[in-house]
């Protein structure tokens, strides 16, 4: 089978922008109440887009304590969970761990990894949407921007300063968030755009 051609980061930056969720449809997750309210919508569905933030590492040998922050979407909204609150810790990972909800997003082994360690709980129904576009013939790492491309047509805007700031920080920016859960969302559009409807392997 002939290997798909993918678009060229200077084709893909003549592309029109992918649509973004605005500020009005995400929610910042910072306390026990906004936890619980946050998980009862969550809860209608049975696939969510997935995305964690770590603050960033500057040293040689620095271990991450992150993650700092984690996204879960619907196609409506996006929740952007801080873990500073004990209570707000719980609710992420009962949700993370729960079964038969697919939580999809773009390049996740670390992530799994860190929020075993951090909630020490295990992601359950976790699906690496880069494992499926392998199985379709895609040898390269795909990532959010190049499946935006090939699947919408669409460039998937992405800023380098919000990837680098601190999330560990107790007050987000707009622009964190905006960023936070737009991958989140990207992925579960992604994910539909695909037509994935099993539940994850």
């Amino acid at each position: 089978m002939q290997e798909p051609v993918l678009p060229a980061p200077e084709e893909i930056a003549l592309l029109e922008p992918f649509e973004r969720l605005g500020l009005d449809r995400i929610a910042l997750v910072g306390d026990g109440a906004q936890a619980d309210r946050a998980a009862d919508v969550l809860l209608e569905t049975d696939v969510w887009g997935f995305d964690t933030e770590s603050k960033p590492t500057f040293q040689v040998g620095e271990a991450s304590e992150g993650p700092h922050v984690i996204q879960l979407a619907t196609l409506e909204r996006a929740f952007v969970f801080q873990l500073h609150d004990a209570h707000c810790r719980a609710v992420a990972g009962e949700l993370l761990a729960r079964t038969g909800v697919v939580k999809a997003g773009f390049g996740l082994h670390d992530d799994k990894r860190r929020i075993t360690h951090k909630l020490g709980v295990e992601p359950k129904d976790v699906l690496d949407l880069d494992t499926v576009f392998r199985q379709r013939g895609y040898r390269r790492q795909m990532g959010t921007k190049a499946a935006v491309a090939v699947l919408f047509g669409r460039r998937y805007l992405k800023s380098k300063r919000a990837a680098t700031s601190n999330w560990a920080q107790r007050q987000l920016s707009e622009s964190q968030l905006l960023y936070a859960a737009n991958d989140a969302w990207a992925a579960l559009r992604v994910y539909h755009a695909l037509g994935l409807t099993a539940p994850a392997p």
